[in-house]
C-alpha cells in the first residue's frame, strides 16, 4: 500500500493539475483517514480539533476549491503541515454567484484528488451544509454520499459535519444531541483557534474567528444502509 501511495504521490508532483503537500507516511499499519471539503478552512473550522486528537491517524484533506488562490493555497498547505497530514487541493469554480457544479464534475473531481485506498474514516459536510447556506458545502456532501453509497469511495465509516446557525439567526454550533459530539479540551481549541486566526490570516472579528467551535459533532454511518435510512428519515422530518 505504501508504495502504491508514493507512486500516486509522484503522478501529482507540482505542475500537474493538482499540488501536494509534503507526504509524511510511516511504513506501520495505517489508519487511514480523509477529509473531503469545499475550501481550505473548513477542514479546521468543522473538524480541526479530531485531527489534532487524532495525529495517530493518516489524515489527506481534499479541498475542491481555490487551488489557484495564492494566498489560500499556500495558506492551506501550512495548515496542513501543522496537523502532520497530506492533501491536495483543486479549483472548481468558487465565484459568489455559486453556480451549480454538475454533480459528475464533483464527482469526478473528488475521485482524481484522493488516493484510491480502503479508508477507515471519511468526513464531509452534511446535506444542507453547516450555515445557512453555502451552496458547495452542500454539493461536495451529495458527492461523497454518492461515491460512499455506489462503492467508488471505499471506507468502513462516513461521517457528515453536524452543525447548524437556525437558519442564519446565529453563530453555527455543534448539534449536541448528533451521533458524536465532542467538547475539545481548551488547548486543543486553542491550537485549532491559531489555525483559524494566524494560519489562515482571519481576523479576530471575522465570522470564521467568531465561528470556530469548541465543541465539535458529527452525524456517524457504518454503511450505506444506515445513511440512506437516516436521510429518509430526515426527510419525513422536515
Amino acid at each position: 500500500m505504501l508504495e502504491d501511495l508514493n507512486e500516486i504521490v509522484e503522478s501529482l508532483a507540482p505542475g500537474s493539475q493538482f499540488e501536494l503537500a509534503p507526504l509524511v507516511i510511516e511504513s506501520s499499519p495505517a489508519f487511514n483517514a480523509a477529509v473531503i471539503v469545499a475550501h481550505p478552512d473548513d477542514e479546521t473550522l468543522w473538524a480541526g480539533g479530531s485531527i489534532f486528537m487524532h495525529q495517530n491517524y493518516h489524515w489527506f484533506v481534499a479541498a475542491i476549491c481555490r487551488k489557484n488562490d495564492p494566498d489560500r493555497s499556500s495558506r492551506f498547505y501550512h495548515v496542513l503541515k501543522k496537523y502532520g497530514a497530506n492533501g491536495v487541493m483543486a479549483d472548481l469554480d468558487d465565484g459568489p454567484e455559486q453556480i451549480p457544479l454538475r454533480d459528475q464534475d464533483i464527482r469526478g473531481t473528488i475521485l482524481q484528488m484522493l488516493p484510491p485506498l480502503t479508508y477507515d474514516l471519511l468526513l464531509t459536510h452534511a446535506p444542507r451544509g453547516e450555515y445557512t447556506r453555502h451552496r458547495r458545502h452542500e454539493e461536495v456532501s451529495q458527492a461523497v454520499m454518492a461515491l460512499w453509497q455506489t462503492g467508488q469511495l471505499s471506507a468502513k465509516e462516513l461521517w457528515l459535519f453536524a452543525y447548524e446557525d437556525d437558519d442564519g439567526r446565529r453563530l453555527p454550533q455543534a448539534i449536541s444531541d448528533a451521533h458524536h459530539f465532542e467538547t475539545l479540551p481548551e488547548t486543543i481549541w486553542q491550537e485549532k483557534y491559531r489555525l483559524i486566526t494566524e494560519l489562515y490570516g482571519f481576523s479576530p472579528e471575522s465570522w470564521e474567528a467568531r465561528t470556530t467551535p469548541q465543541s465539535e459533532a458529527f452525524w456517524r454511518f457504518e454503511s450505506p444502509a444506515m445513511l440512506r435510512a437516516w436521510l429518509d428519515d430526515s426527510r419525513d422530518t422536515k
